[in-house]
């Protein structure tokens, strides 16, 4: 999420720092990744089956079909690569901001970690278990110890980390292949989804029992697929934020040009892999194989989204888009939480009980009325407060202070 971490006791800026000021580009790019991680999250939250292997039984028609296939291809493990690369760009604008106020790095970045992975934990077990926060304030412990690298070998050590991970999951593969293993017992998943649903219909400590549950299974996932990943994306975000790359946005169009076209052209070809693997094929080998190609391909796709993006606000149409977008992406934190807050009470026992009652194509239109929400609410607050107010209760934290609370933010 959006943080402000500072630099270290005896280091100076890094090299290319870019200014200690917020960048509009940054905070809009980070409203449109917060859209991304919406339209995924709400698809997990509004079906107890997401994650199982198999789809809901009670939406099975064409047009389910789509909705699903297309949220795959497009968007799924792909937004939270753009958030992570924004979070380690954001690392060298905070390391910037600390040295302009004189600040220790050390204990604010430890107490805002420290504030991110309770706010997490709270999150993963009240309201959704996918909660990312408590990954990055774990890795941002990683990225701490290693954020004097050199731009050039962050590059290289994200790749490598993509490299190693699809590696992995290649080798994964051919053990489950040669093993002649593989597979699920779609009768026992689609009980178990149906047990899932039940329990998130369920009172209060139902549906907490329900995530708890859960937690294991997502841990997992966190441990050996988003975590590698998120981890280079910060490593690239650290290099892009060492070198500027988004303060002088006309002097990177040719570079934008070249991921959009490698990003939509190999990114969308893996994302239809991903996809494809998703349909009957859970539990074996090709699907270690899909994950492998989307290892290597998402961050491609996220990477062209990105490109894009910043094509659109570097253009005629730029200063309407920033006006839009930035407000949400400066509080980030307070309307990605708020997000899982409302969704919990349409689709858990906390509220309405819609979990699994609601096809996957009005699930779409609810995500984006949401953010359409957040939206108008995000310009609205930030007109009369600097921060947001769960950003407000971090920077407090943080900063060991009570910060600015009424007046506009500049």
């Amino acid at each position: 999420m959006s943080t402000r971490p500072t630099t270290g006791p005896t280091t100076g800026p890094p090299a290319g720092a870019v200014a200690p000021r917020r960048l509009s580009d940054v905070d809009a790019l980070r409203g449109f990744a917060l859209w991304g991680i919406l339209l995924v999250n709400i698809t997990f939250m509004a079906s107890g089956y997401r994650g199982t292997g198999v789809d809901d039984p009670a939406f099975g028609s064409a047009l389910d079909t789509t909705v699903r296939f297309l949220t795959e291809v497009f968007l799924e493990a792909k937004f939270y690569l753009l958030f992570s690369f924004l979070f380690g760009y954001s690392f060298t604008l905070q390391i910037a901001s600390a040295q302009r106020d004189g600040a220790a790095f050390l204990p604010r970045f430890l107490r805002r970690c420290a504030g991110l992975f309770i706010l997490g934990l709270c999150h993963a077990v009240l309201l959704f278990p996918g909660d990312i926060l408590t990954t990055y304030a774990v890795l941002g412990l990683v990225l701490l110890a290693v954020h004097r690298i050199r731009p050039r070998t962050a590059v290289r050590a994200a790749v490598v980390l993509f490299t190693v991970t699809a590696v992995g999951y290649l080798l994964l593969a051919w053990a489950l292949a040669a093993a002649g293993g593989g597979g699920i017992d779609a009768a026992a998943v689609t009980e178990q989804g149906r047990q899932a649903t039940e329990a998130l219909r369920g009172d209060a400590a139902s549906v907490i029992g329900a995530h708890l549950r859960q937690l294991p299974d997502v841990v997992f996932m966190l441990a050996f697929f988003q975590a590698p990943a998120a981890f280079a994306a910060f490593l690239l975000g650290l290099a892009a934020g060492k070198r500027g790359v988004l303060n002088d946005l006309a002097r990177h169009t040719p570079f934008l040009r070249r991921l959009q076209w490698a990003g939509f052209t190999v990114g969308i070809a893996g994302g239809l892999v991903w996809a494809h693997a998703s349909q009957g094929y859970s539990g074996t080998a090709y699907q270690l194989v899909a994950v492998a190609v989307d290892v290597v391909t998402a961050p491609l796709l996220a990477a062209a989204y990105a490109a894009t993006v910043l094509r659109t606000l570097a253009g005629p149409r730029g200063r309407r888009l920033t006006a839009v977008l930035a407000p949400a992406g400066r509080m980030t934190l307070t309307n990605y939480l708020t997000q899982s807050l409302v969704l919990a009470f349409v689709f858990t026992g906390f509220g309405a009980a819609l979990v699994g009652r609601v096809a996957p194509a009005l699930v779409t239109l609810t995500a984006l009325a949401l953010f359409a929400v957040q939206l108008v609410f995000s310009h609205w607050w930030l007109a009369r407060h600097p921060y947001g107010p769960v950003e407000w209760a971090l920077r407090a934290v943080t900063l060991a202070r009570r910060p600015r609370w009424k007046g506009e933010a500049t």
